[in-house]
């Protein structure tokens, strides 16, 4: 039986460029090679990312740390902006940023972008955002994947997730054994609504038909910037609080769940944290959803940050210190609770400050 007459099929009529990806390669070399460590062995192209473990021989007992994550629906809100190069800083502090809260330092890390068709110049602005905040967090991007899903994506989508790999000294790791009743909490303020709850947020202000180009006066800029807004990577601070002078016991990184249910990942059975409200104000953005899609505050709490996205639990006497060390480093912060006799939870009192 004949095929009859004309092309074949191919890889390219199935709609998978193959030029168009190597091309993104290209673009996105120059944004590779300047996140890089004097560990990293060769550069991207080949079949794996390759970096020299011959530095964990000064360790005693290294333990190594990974964590994997991604950026959820906030991407949805970064293509119908058609504004890709802040995505990446919201890819980084979620994967990096889990890692750090036992004290590893993050050596390096791959990334994996998923689309419905390979646009170069969109793919290296991908890129270009994760390699800016792999420098900031003091990692390295050794390689990555970019994969064309034609038929399961729609031409203009994307998925972005990543994978980090860190190390410890075995006793130093932070953690749920080393707190204790009288540790303060010193909480360390977000840029906003990070990468987390977006599911809810995108159905909220559509539901009340706010379009992302509308300029809001509470934010002073429009909403879909403001819902951009890059998630804040803590890397780097918290290394150096935790290699400070300053005790720290645990640390928790606040993304999906909440404040309450993340810093409760962190404590032992037996002693509870009581956060005061009233010590901070919640982002205009996140106050905003709770009133236009009318959800429940405590619903709210379990589903944004609430202003506060990193939390390290800390002795009393080195408190204050902390809090002028951060502030030093850029990062607002403040003693907002302690920890106290309980069950391992975390208990939320007093109402939120109108301003801090």
């Amino acid at each position: 039986m004949s095929a009859g007459k004309g092309a074949g099929a191919s890889y390219a009529a199935a709609g998978v460029d193959i030029e168009a990806g190597e091309r993104a390669v290209d673009l996105m070399r120059e944004w590779v090679e300047k996140a890089r460590r004097p560990e990293v062995v060769g550069g991207i192209g080949g079949f794996a990312g390759l970096f020299d473990a011959s530095a964990l021989k000064t360790y005693r007992r290294p333990l190594l740390a990974t964590s994997t994550d991604g950026v959820g629906t906030k991407v949805a809100i970064a293509q119908a902006l058609d504004k890709h190069d802040t995505i990446g800083f919201d890819l980084v502090g979620m994967v990096v940023d889990d890692l750090v809260v036992c004290g590893a330092e993050p050596l390096f890390m791959t990334d994996y972008i998923a689309c419905g068709r390979v646009v170069p110049e969109r793919i290296a602005s991908i890129v270009k955002g994760i390699a800016e905040a792999c420098v900031a967090a003091g990692t390295a991007l050794v390689g990555g994947e970019v994969a064309e899903h034609p038929g399961l994506l729609n031409p203009d989508e994307y998925d972005v997730a990543g994978a980090t790999t860190g190390v410890v000294e075995a006793d130093e790791m932070l953690g749920s054994s080393r707190v204790e009743v009288g540790d303060v909490a010193v909480a360390m303020a977000s840029t906003g609504l990070h990468s987390n709850g977006f599911s809810l947020v995108r159905k909220v202000f559509a539901d009340a038909g706010w379009a992302y180009e509308r300029h809001v006066d509470d934010f002073g800029r429009t909403l879909g910037e403001e819902l951009l807004e890059p998630t804040r990577v803590y890397a780097k601070d918290c290394l150096a609080l935790a290699r400070g002078p300053f005790g720290v016991h645990a640390m928790a990184h606040v993304t999906g769940g909440g404040l309450a249910n993340n810093l409760a990942r962190v404590l032992p059975g037996q002693i509870d944290v009581e956060l005061d409200r009233s010590t901070w104000t919640p982002p205009r953005v996140a106050t905003l959803v709770g009133e236009l899609g009318g959800v429940d505050p405590l619903e709210l709490e379990r589903t944004l940050n609430m202003g506060v996205g990193m939390i390290a639990l800390v002795p009393e006497e080195h408190a204050a210190g902390a809090v002028e060390f951060l502030g030093e480093r850029g990062v607002d912060s403040w003693i907002a609770g302690r920890a106290i006799a309980g069950a391992g939870e975390v208990r939320l009192a007093s109402d939120y400050a109108e301003s801090r």
